[in-house]
Formats: structure tokens, sequence, C-alpha cells
């Protein structure tokens, strides 16, 4: 009887570890499934990019992006917004900027115009994604205008401390030089 009584609890230790070790792994499955969905869907609402042509995999909430985008841009926009969701520890950008060989002079100098105003579209983008992943801050009621990379915030929210966080948050986006603040508090 002892004989069986020890059996019954080895097999019990031995069958709770490994169904603990299976929970581990689900879980964190489950999470990288979940940010995988978050990153497939910030590039998806992005309308910079094009989100046919971009891959992305998680393994321990590190995000590796392949695929293929227009210009180096686009390719430091994908990770600017998959960088800032939650639960991503790190992102390894192996994006591949295709450029377009059909260009001329004339085309290639007007890209180079329109730098300025693709960067700031994109910080637009990161801001507004940011704002809108974030769960202390409204983003639905704040505007995002972007300017030689001063960035002018326009709406309103319900604190003081909101305020301050989406004021934060854009200066903490890359290629903003300035942030001007014109938000109200409006308590509901």
């Amino acid at each position: 009887m002892k004989t069986f009584n020890k059996s019954m609890i080895a097999t019990l230790v031995l069958g709770t570890t490994a169904m603990g070790a299976q929970a581990g792994t689900w879980e964190n499955e489950s999470k990288d499934a979940w940010i995988d969905g978050k990153a497939e869907t910030v590039l998806l609402m992005n309308t910079n990019l094009n989100n046919f042509d971009i891959n992305t995999d998680v393994k321990n909430g590190k995000v590796v992006l392949t695929g293929k985008v227009n210009s180096d841009l686009d390719k430091e926009l994908a990770e600017e917004l998959v960088i800032s969701l939650d639960g991503v520890s790190d992102v390894e950008n192996n994006l591949t900027v295709v450029k377009n060989m059909d260009m001329d002079d004339k085309d290639r100098d007007t890209m180079d115009d329109d730098d300025n105003d693709l960067t700031d579209a994109k910080i637009t983008t990161v801001i507004t994604t940011r704002f809108l992943f974030d769960s202390e801050v409204d983003g639905t009621d704040i505007d995002v205008d972007t300017d030689n990379g001063i960035v002018k915030l326009k709406g309103s929210v319900e604190t003081e401390a909101e305020k301050q966080l989406a004021v934060k948050i854009a200066k903490n986006a890359e290629d903003v030089r300035d942030v001007v603040d014109e938000l109200t508090i409006v308590a509901e």
C-alpha cells in the first residue's frame, strides 16, 4: 500500500509539473499571437504602408518584420509602429527596401522634396497610433498635425494628467523637434 501511495504521489507531481510547463508555453504562444494580431492591425491601419507586403512573426514578445517596402522611411515607420505596442520587447527589422528603378531624375528630385512631408506624415501616424493604443489617453479626441517636425496637438482631454501624457508621448516620438500643446481639459 505504501508503494502504491508513493507511486501515486510521484505520478501526480510529475503530471502537475508537465501540465505547468505546457500552460506556460500555451500562455506565451497566446501572448505572441495577441501581439502578432496587434502588429498586423497597426500596419494595416496605416495608409502609408502596404500591409500585404509586410509579414510579422512573434516569439517571446520579439517581433520580426520581413517583406518589402518602398523606402527607408517606410521601413522606419513600420518598426516605430510595432515597437510602440504593449507587450513588444524588441523588433528585428528585416524589411527590404525596393526602390522603383523606372524613375527618372525629375521623379527622384520630387521624392527628395517630399522626404520632409513623408517624415511629417510618419510622425503624425506614429503619435496618433500611440494615442489610440494607450489606455490612458483618449486618442479619438486629439488631432495631431506635423509641419517640419513640429507637432501641434489640438482637441480635448479629461484631465491634466492625460494632457501631460499626450504631450510626453508626442515629444518622445522619433524626429519630433517640438510640440505645441493646444489641448483643452474638458471634464465630463
